[in-house]
């Protein structure tokens, strides 16, 4: 039995396909469907049962000797919420608690931890999860800063040689694209948001710059596929004799405008992008440059190949965007 937390929503769901494609299985998911067209990103699956959070762990507890896995990738994303006190609850104290379960009963943990605990980067992004380098990282808001929490817990809990599952693993997630993303509203990806306007032959927006050694729609961000993260997220529990905590991003930075000519080529149409002005409510936070740093993963064996932005944006919208199903 595989439990896959926050499975019905974007990670989580392209996780289960894959686990599914491989036949692995029983299939459980935890999440909360609400009233949107979240359920659809599940729609496909073969499911064993969907938990309610609120219940999961009673849950974990009862079925833990059947339980082959837990992947956490269940949480609060958007780094516009401002309630730090939920966050917190949702991202850190439930991670927490899942943890010490998987480590009860001896269960495999993969997590989610986020890009966005590197901060302006102005510390780089080199994914040491030592105590001391993870000491100096400085998330800009609530979402980073709960990731980063459970990030330093967890190394805190490692370097005092407590509890701990027989094999884990947390992924800080770059800016991941690819199918399933539809719910995230204003949080889905840019590729997302852009192809639409490109297929209607209409201009896209992105951000002026206000930054000296960045022209407009210079901008860079280390775009990844959403394929390669399920890839490096199943190579982890596939390999328990890697445990750490991993950047997964593509390794090469690419500019916003790299991005939408991508958008547009992938549509058929010719390129239109306009600049506004970055809001001035983010603009003293907003990120530059992020660009993860591969090398751990790789000297720990990881042979996966990364899509190229161009590869990638023209699979998600030839296959899924640009489908009458977009859904996996």
């Amino acid at each position: 039995m595989y439990v896959v937390t926050g499975g019905a929503g974007f990670i989580g769901s392209n996780i289960l396909w894959e686990l599914e494609r491989r036949g692995a299985g029983p299939l459980v998911i935890s999440d909360r469907l609400r009233d949107a067209d979240k359920w659809r990103n599940v729609a496909k699956r073969d499911l064993y049962d969907i938990v309610d959070p609120e219940e999961l762990l009673y849950y974990l507890d009862d079925h833990g000797s059947d339980v082959t896995a837990v992947i956490h990738m269940g949480a609060i994303s958007a780094t516009t919420e401002t309630d730090a006190d939920l966050i917190i609850d949702t991202n850190f104290r439930l991670s927490r608690d899942l943890w010490l379960l998987c480590a009860e009963h001896q269960v495999p943990f993969i997590y989610a931890s986020s890009a966005a605990t590197y901060g302006d980067g102005g510390e780089g992004f080199d994914d040491a999860d030592d105590m001391e380098s993870l000491s100096l990282l400085r998330p800009l808001n609530p979402y980073g800063w709960s990731k980063h929490l459970f990030d330093r817990w967890v190394a805190r809990t490692i370097a005092a040689d407590g509890p701990r599952p027989p094999h884990w693993a947390g992924l800080k997630f770059f800016n991941v694209y690819g199918p399933n993303e539809g719910h995230k509203g204003r949080m889905a990806s840019v590729v997302s948001q852009i192809q639409p306007l490109a297929a209607a032959g209409e201009a896209c927006r992105l951000f002026k710059s206000h930054h000296p050694d960045y022209a407009d729609g210079g901008q860079l961000r280390d775009f990844v596929w959403v394929d390669d993260c399920v890839g490096e997220a199943l190579w982890l529990l596939d390999h328990p004799e890697v445990n750490g905590i991993f950047n997964c991003g593509s390794g090469k930075a690419r500019s916003f405008a790299d991005l939408a000519k991508a958008v547009y080529a992938a549509q058929g149409t010719e390129p239109k992008i306009e600049y506004v002005p970055t809001p001035e409510d983010i603009r003293d936070k907003y990120q530059y440059f992020t660009e993860a740093r591969m090398d751990r993963l790789r000297e720990a064996g990881y042979g996966g190949n990364t899509t190229s932005l161009e590869d990638g944006i023209g699979e998600y919208v030839s296959k899924y965007l640009a489908a009458d199903d977009p859904y996996r």
